[in-house]
């Protein structure tokens, strides 16, 4: 993987990196904003006290240079990705992260300047009390939009942590309680605000004044001894008002000019583009004409071809991907962050990321993931969970000389026998906290560590193991007398990284999971037959579960498709107990 070091500073992925330091930078801001306004639930000296803590933190230099800089650097990347972004047809909720993001400026101007700036510049007290009577009683409109605006920042930063974290191993066990989090903060801070509101209406003006603060006029002397210095206060204070004032224009001015500019850089660059375009074709004849420099993605959502992005096109998967059949040659070399996804997956020549290639001439591809005709899909619509990749524990269970075994029965006792010993694994399965994934034939498949580490996985998946096996030797012995020779089982289990997702067509889909460990796995059942054993576990997984394998036998073995040889655990029958 490319090291920080040698990635180029102004490279699309040190941009990219800069963009989310600085959203955290943001986010961690607005946290404290809305806890310490959260405060108010306690009491306005609690909120007060932590308005101190969170003063102290960001109206320093480094907290100043470190908020304001972040604001910059985020909203000059986030309109520098809007100009590159080729089409505007995309996903839902991309087009409402963008919408989001440009109202947050045009909603907070005012709130910056009150409590901010004006404090600074004229010296008007930025205390709980003064600031919430403001909003809740002298001008409830602006309370109102405030609160809007709250919400729509907290929105925007709550879609971006979900799209930054959204592949992490971790998320799925860890995202019921963010959304808690994000759900309460908010409405926690809301009610901090209306609480506090109510209670200053129901008092005189006079009472909200924090400590320390004294209303206009109160040390300014009306004798005509001071009655000079109150004339040039008043001035001075005017002056600065309108300062505010200009200073607040000048930021919706700045704001709405720089959108405009991309808007108007946007246009004019598709003006230019008409005459150089390019064509891209598709397998089932499809042809989108598309200006020189539009990516395949970007080409697909515009032609409305279904076409897999689970990350949004920022390269950080690989569903997106396509065989370049025509024009090859002339195509511009991937960048770091294409490459490294590509060199992950172990990529084809030829294989490309649809959602980072730009070509100069005309091509020809074949996207790898396919969503083929499973209904009308919105333009730029992306498909349900087509999959990601995810450590899990893969189980194969199948039962042994099968057919021998059900020669000389009817039809009905073989259904009845085959029900059995389903139950017999679904309920293993299940008790052990893994997901019965499907039957095939007399054989069946389980998966562990959906949720969970992958130690617990691995060692329910043994458990789960061993108690086929005891189950089993129960049902042979209540059938003995029905059936010639015992049923017995044979059983692989491998972990490691796989697609998890949604697979199927039509009715007939459910979770399920791809990939070469699910390929592994199956091939040490069949090992596992070859050996006359009851189960054969990997290496790695009896690692992670933390077994004792003194006194197993192990041996290594070649897997079809993989390079290296594979050490295997060999447990026999009167072995499986320990795993229970």
């Amino acid at each position: 993987m490319t090291s920080i070091a040698t990635v180029p500073l102004l490279s699309e992925r040190s941009l990219r990196r800069a963009r989310l330091i600085s959203g955290l930078i943001l986010l961690v801001f607005v946290t404290l904003h809305l806890a310490n306004h959260a405060l108010n639930l306690i009491s306005l000296d609690a909120a007060e006290e932590g308005r101190l803590w969170f003063t102290a933190i960001w109206r320093n230099p480094v907290g100043t240079i470190l908020l304001y800089g972040s604001v910059l650097v985020h909203i000059a990347l986030v309109m520098r990705s809007l100009y590159q972004r080729r089409t505007l047809v995309m996903p839902l909720r991309e087009a409402l992260q963008i919408i989001l993001g440009i109202l947050i400026p045009l909603l907070i101007i005012e709130h910056v300047i009150a409590t901010r700036i004006s404090s600074e510049m004229i010296g008007t007290p930025d205390v709980y009390a003064s600031v919430i009577r403001s909003l809740w009683v002298n001008a409830p409109m602006n309370g109102l939009r405030q609160s809007i605006a709250l919400v729509v920042v907290w929105m925007h930063g709550c879609i971006g942590v979900h799209f930054w974290l959204r592949y992490r191993p971790w998320y799925d066990t860890a995202a019921p309680f963010l959304l808690t989090f994000a759900i309460l903060l908010p409405v926690l801070a809301l009610l901090g605000f209306a609480s506090t509101g109510r209670i200053l209406a129901s008092e005189p003006p006079q009472s909200s004044f924090g400590s320390g603060y004294s209303p206009a006029g109160a040390s300014i002397g009306y004798d005509g001894a001071r009655s000079g210095d109150a004339t040039s206060s008043f001035a001075t204070t005017e002056v600065r008002k309108e300062r505010v004032q200009m200073t607040k224009y000048a930021l919706y001015g700045g704001f709405a000019g720089t959108l405009l500019t991309v808007f108007a850089m946007r246009a004019r660059r598709s003006w230019r583009e008409r005459t150089d375009q390019i064509e891209i074709r598709y397998p089932e004849g499809q042809i989108v004409n598309v200006p020189r420099g539009f990516s395949v993605l970007e080409a697909s959502r515009l032609g409305g071809i279904p076409h897999y992005a689970v990350c949004g096109g920022k390269g950080r998967c690989s569903t997106c991907r396509v065989q370049v059949v025509e024009g090859a040659a002339s195509l511009p070399k991937p960048e770091s962050t294409e490459l490294t996804t590509l060199h992950r997956i172990n990529a084809d020549p030829g294989v490309r990321l649809a959602c980072q290639l730009r070509p100069l001439h005309d091509i020809s591809v074949v996207p790898l993931l396919i969503p083929t005709t499973e209904g009308a899909l919105p333009v730029g619509s992306q498909q349900t969970n087509p999959g990601r990749e995810q450590e899990i524990v893969i189980l194969f269970c199948d039962i042994r000389s099968f057919t021998m075994l059900t020669e000389a029965q009817l039809p009905y006792d073989i259904v009845f026998l085959l029900n059995r010993y389903f139950a017999i694994v679904g309920q293993a399965v299940e008790r052990a906290g893994g997901r019965l994934d499907k039957f095939i034939g007399d054989g069946a498949m389980a998966l562990f560590g959906l949720k969970g580490s992958p130690e617990d996985a691995c060692r329910n998946a043994l458990k789960a193991a061993a108690r086929i096996v005891s189950e089993i030797d129960r049902l042979n012995d209540e059938l003995s007398a029905e059936f010639s020779m015992p049923l017995r089982v044979a059983i692989g289990i491998h972990s490691g990284p796989a697609i998890v997702g949604a697979m199927g067509y039509g009715n007939v889909k459910n979770l399920t999971a791809i990939g070469d460990t699910v390929n592994v796995a199956s091939r040490l059942e069949a090992i596992a037959k070859e050996l006359d054993s009851t189960l054969v576990v990997s290496e790695p997984t009896i690692q992670l579960a933390g077994s004792d394998t003194a006194d197993l036998e192990s041996q290594e073995i070649s897997i079809r498709g993989r390079a290296e040889p594979l050490r295997v655990y060999i447990i026999r029958q009167e072995l499986t107990a320990r795993f229970v």
